[in-house]
């Protein structure tokens, strides 16, 4: 699973990610470089997610945690910060997201744990070249339907799946990385191009190192929890 994310200030683009923003609207990486930095994203956050909407492509603040329309309440997010790859397409929660509401996450890397409870070791996952990552999510909004009086939140999840062959060091499950050219295909694609898009995302290139287990607490944060330490 991916339960935690960092969103860097610095991030590299490369020509073909600047290229594939531009398409979908050429305001993106400003308000992407914009962004306060976030190096510690956890569940419930408010952080920037890209979908389409009737203004066209727009980037704006979700919850991270997806709650279905048809949620008693927003505690059910806390189940669905993640969607596995193979049954998302199935799932009564992720279905009629994954139909018509599809989403990019940006971010910089994430973080996985391993070791013995008590005694886990946390790494940060992340391009060798510092460009940005997409990850490949799903997007709901929800109101409370006993307050007449309620506003819609709008919250996400992100697409898990296999690991590569490095991250699988790590962990046996990663978020979905698009490339930039499966970027408005997967925003705007049918559900049927975007089931076969998903089988055929190409391994990210990825490295990682051990961090500070000060990630480990929601409260953290800081440049330094994303700084390489010694084991």
């Amino acid at each position: 699973m991916c339960g935690r994310y960092a969103r860097q200030l610095e991030i590299e683009f490369t020509p073909e990610e600047r290229e594939a923003l531009d398409q979908l609207n050429p305001l993106l990486v400003d308000q992407l470089m914009q962004r306060e930095p976030a190096y510690n994203i956890c569940p419930t956050q408010i952080q920037p997610v890209i979908a389409r909407s009737d203004d066209g492509v727009e980037m704006k603040g979700l919850r991270w945690g997806l709650v279905p329309v048809w949620a008693k309440d927003l505690k059910m997010g806390a189940h669905a910060i993640n969607a596995r790859q193979e049954t998302v397409q199935e799932k009564p929660m992720f279905r009629a997201a994954f139909k018509k509401r599809r989403a990019l996450v940006p971010a910089t890397g994430y973080y996985e744990w391993t070791g013995e409870p008590g005694h886990k070791q946390p790494w940060f996952i992340y391009p060798p070249n510092h460009s940005l990552l997409l990850f490949a999510g799903l997007w709901e909004a929800w109101k409370d339907k006993n307050d007449p009086e309620a506003e819609w939140i709008k919250t996400f999840t992100i697409i898990t799946g296999e690991p590569g062959k490095v991250s699988g060091d790590v962990h046996d499950r990663q978020p979905v990385i698009l490339p930039p050219s499966m970027w408005e295909p997967w925003l705007d694609g049918t559900p049927e191009e975007a089931a076969a898009l998903l089988a055929e995302v190409p391994e990210a290139e990825l490295t990682y190192h051990p961090v500070t287990k000060a990630v480990s607490s929601p409260k953290s944060q800081g440049e330094q929890l994303v700084a390489p330490i010694e084991l």
